[in-house]
């Protein structure tokens, strides 16, 4: 793709980054195949290569952006599906990265969007404000239906009334800044990201993942200093949020690297795990660049570690059939797609992959909170594809895509939880239910 940049923007090195990026696309259109929201709307505007179109004008009128323009991009749920599909090597991910810090920067949207907005931002990337958040939805849950009109904003307020869970676990103690020690001779040591919304959803998934490793003779370090890893606000462009956020994790976990060590660091969640492995291009003009690389370098998806230490499961087969559901910040975002499966396999699980398998449920971060009605025909599509595998349990790594599916007939869990209960740990609730279902 030709580009017409001055040299006084290219002196900006994002626009210098998203310039390298626009050159690799060559129109090709294989992107549109695999994106989900061209295949609901079918308007090209609403396809990776349709929105670096309006991206590129974007950028090089040096214009503030348009309604237009942010209603295309605001569309995109950052599934990166099409840098898979992408025979050039296209780095969508960076390029829409940018274009939303450009959006926030030059377009003033709605007062009811920028006050939703700053809210998600205030709320979720904090455990104890989203605790307090869903015990006060829990109580207008019931009056979800009763919110008038048919706007975005009734829409956005009724969805977030939906998802609001009937019970909000308590705090577990496991997530305190503390060193894990490993049973038996120490095999690693790790680092755990614990994340911020996943410990207020399902506190079971980080006990889940220390109990597993700790069997496994890997010690496991929750480092005082480290939360949410950004991505919240990364993909709604808030830059400066989100950069503080990192810096703290890129602190926290600097400290451990430069003191005893660090032979990983694991994540759980896989939208954050891709946050993670990007933070050294995030800050590669910062002064701590070395750093991040170096934390970034270390990130490493639970299905990975576990992979590379050798689980092996203690009981036996439990004669269930699962459906893997493929995170699209597991398989498109970190390009993982093997481990997770021969992990489940080998605890002794039938393990089966629904149809369309790489196109995403829609959860993709605050999307469903702020595109409801298209977050919902994809989880519709989603939950069909994997109620027609006659599955009794979905499995996946990533707390947003169990939320978003879990309140459908098949019981969703995390596959560290299943993989911890074969070899060892407790049965998951999830498995009760999926049991008790017959």
């Amino acid at each position: 793709m030709q580009t017409a940049f001055t040299d006084a923007q290219l002196a900006d090195p994002d626009t210098a980054e998203s310039n390298r990026i626009l050159r690799t696309c060559v129109h090709c259109g294989m992107c549109t195949a695999t994106c989900p929201t061209f295949l609901l709307l079918g308007d090209e505007l609403d396809s990776p290569r349709g929105r670096i179109y309006l991206i590129k004008d974007m950028l090089e009128s040096g214009r503030p952006a348009t309604e237009e323009v942010v209603r295309h991009v605001d569309r995109c749920l950052s599934c990166l599906s099409c840098m898979t599909t992408c025979p050039s090597g296209v780095h969508y991910m960076h390029l829409v990265d940018h274009a939303r810090a450009y959006i926030e920067e030059t377009y003033r949207r709605p007062w009811p969007e920028r006050a939703l907005r700053r809210v998600l931002s205030f709320v979720l990337p904090h455990p104890f404000r989203f605790r307090l958040a869903l015990v006060g939805a829990w109580f207008a849950r019931p009056f979800a239906g009763l919110v008038p009109g048919g706007s975005m904003t009734a829409q956005r307020l009724r969805a977030m009334l939906r998802m609001a869970p009937a019970t909000v676990p308590s705090p577990s103690p496991v997530e305190r800044p503390q060193v894990h020690r490993a049973e038996g001779p120490r095999r690693a040591r790790v680092g755990l990201l614990t994340g911020c919304a996943q410990q207020v959803l399902a506190p079971s998934i980080n006990e889940a993942t220390i109990r597993l490793l700790t069997r496994m003779g890997i010690e496991v370090v929750v480092t005082k200093g480290q939360g949410c890893c950004g991505a919240l606000d990364h993909h709604m462009g808030h830059h400066d949020p989100a950069m503080r956020l990192a810096r703290a994790n890129i602190e926290a976990w600097s400290a451990e690297i430069e003191g005893e060590g660090l032979d990983a660091i694991v994540v759980n969640a896989s939208g954050c795990g891709t946050t993670l492995k990007d933070y050294g291009h995030t800050f590669r003009l910062e002064p701590d660049a070395a750093r991040a690389a170096k934390v970034a370098s270390l990130a490493a998806d639970i299905s990975e570690v576990l992979a590379r230490f050798g689980y092996a499961p203690t009981r036996a087969a439990p004669g269930l059939t699962v459906a893997y559901h493929a995170a699209c910040s597991l398989q498109h975002g970190q390009k993982i797609t093997n481990e997770p499966k021969a992990l489940l396999k080998a605890a002794g699980f039938a393990v089966k992959e629904p149809a369309e398998g790489h196109i995403c449920c829609g959860s993709a971060g605050t999307y469903n909170l702020l595109q409801p009605e298209i977050a919902g025909q994809l989880k519709a599509r989603k939950q069909g594809n994997i109620a027609r595998t006659g599955a009794a349990l979905i499995a996946s790594g990533n707390i947003g895509c169990l939320t978003q599916l879990g309140d459908g007939a098949i019981p969703a869990v995390h596959t560290v939880e299943l993989l911890d209960w074969m070899a060892g740990g407790p049965e998951p609730d999830a498995v009760a239910r999926a049991r008790a279902a017959g």
